[in-house]
């Protein structure tokens, strides 16, 4: 069933085009120019639907999928997953008895770590295929310069043991969505830096080396490495707003039905705390979508939506469950579609717009859409256009 003309019987849900996804896979292989791509799928595929996002990238070419935390990991296995998936944000005490059964990657930046995945590989003798992370300059995850080389002695040492396989080195870049932060630089010198240690020390030339963002996948070349690792940018989102959409596709429309429709004085207070006030007799319709379901608070008489053929203000206070616009004298009914965001395809506003308006960055928008709101998969097509 096609949900791009199916009408809603419930009051919202997410759309999400698989196709353009796909597409996205495309583009981003095209800047990668041979490098092996693990798409990012953490915070259910931002928002979208790991699982079949997973499968859609898949499909499309990327080769490995990531993950932040080991659930998330687990998840994608139970949804009949098999390709190599990375976990890379754990803590001390986790079941990494079930990392080692189900074949997830882990990465590992502290003794710690190392211990822990070792011991869980002896008690499942199942060794594990670990991605050691070093801190370039982010300053957050990661060993520090000063004890990667007793980080790196001590996998090897496990290793040795065939408690673990070294897979990959790597770290993250904090300044790649500002492509001309000089930070960009100095962390590739770092990296390679950590590079030539673990060479010295002994690690395997054939481990993966990677580094490189969604914002670095696009616009620096040097920082690729032997993979990529594209999150935001899957999802169609720009990771560099301001240097364009770099041919990606939006994934996602936002929708709801109209709850209520009804005209209302001039002078009438809309909603908590009376911030909009209509200044003529109009109709108001009700969205029911509210801050519950990731609609920011701050969005109050700020984003608009797409309603009656119009882009429409929120007009009032977003509430938990609920907003309000101003339909002006057009005609609307119960039942009716709005579109919160989407492509722009019919004019509606863009997920880049809402950001915008917020003053914050589209991963908070698509990440904070609630449970409360389906998400529909529709296959869609690999190129816009056909």
């Amino acid at each position: 069933m096609n949900s791009a003309t199916t009408r809603l019987v419930t009051p919202a849900e997410a759309r999400v085009d698989l196709g353009a996804v796909r597409h996205n896979i495309g583009v981003l292989a095209g800047h990668a120019e041979g490098a092996e791509m693990m798409a990012i799928v953490k915070s259910d595929g931002y928002g979208h639907g790991a699982a079949a996002i997973a499968g859609a990238c898949l499909e499309a070419g990327a080769s490995r999928l990531g993950t932040a935390l080991l659930s998330e990991a687990l998840t994608l296995r139970e949804a009949g997953v098999t390709a190599p998936i990375l976990a890379w944000l754990i803590t001390p005490g986790e079941p990494l008895d079930k990392a080692a059964l189900r074949e997830i990657e882990l990465s590992a930046a502290a003794p710690w770590a190392i211990d822990e995945i070792a011991a869980a590989a002896r008690r499942t003798g199942r060794p594990v295929r670990v991605h050691l992370k070093v801190d370039t300059g982010m300053s957050r995850g990661g060993a520090s310069a000063t004890d990667w080389p007793s980080l790196v002695k001590q996998a090897l040492a496990v290793q040795a043991e065939g408690a673990i396989e070294i897979a990959g080195i790597w770290s993250h870049l904090a300044c790649a969505d500002t492509p001309e932060h000089p930070a960009n630089k100095l962390q590739l010198v770092a990296f390679d830096e950590a590079l030539a240690v673990a060479d010295e020390l002994g690690v395997s030339s054939g481990v993966i080396r990677h580094i490189a963002n969604s914002a670095a996948t696009v616009t620096f070349p040097q920082a690729r490495y032997d993979m990529v690792r594209p999150g935001l940018a899957t999802y169609g989102l720009s990771p560099v707003p301001e240097r364009g959409d770099f041919g990606l596709r939006p994934a996602m429309t936002l929708v709801a039905r109209l709850a209520n429709v009804k005209r209302v004085p001039a002078g009438s207070g809309i909603s908590y705390g009376h911030l909009y006030v209509t200044d003529r007799e109009t109709t108001l319709g009700l969205v029911p979508l509210g801050y519950a379901d990731g609609i920011m608070r701050s969005g109050t008489n700020r984003v608009e939506v797409l309603a009656a053929g119009k882009r429409r203000r929120v007009a009032g206070r977003v509430c938990m469950d609920q907003f309000v616009i101003d339909l002006g004298d057009d005609s609307a009914d119960a039942g009716d579609e709005v579109i919160l965001f989407g492509p722009g395809d019919r004019g509606e506003p863009k997920c880049q717009d809402w950001a915008d308006s917020l003053g914050t960055i589209t991963y908070e928008i698509v990440t904070r859409i609630g449970s409360r709101v389906p998400r529909v998969h529709s296959a869609g097509v690999d190129s816009v256009g056909r």
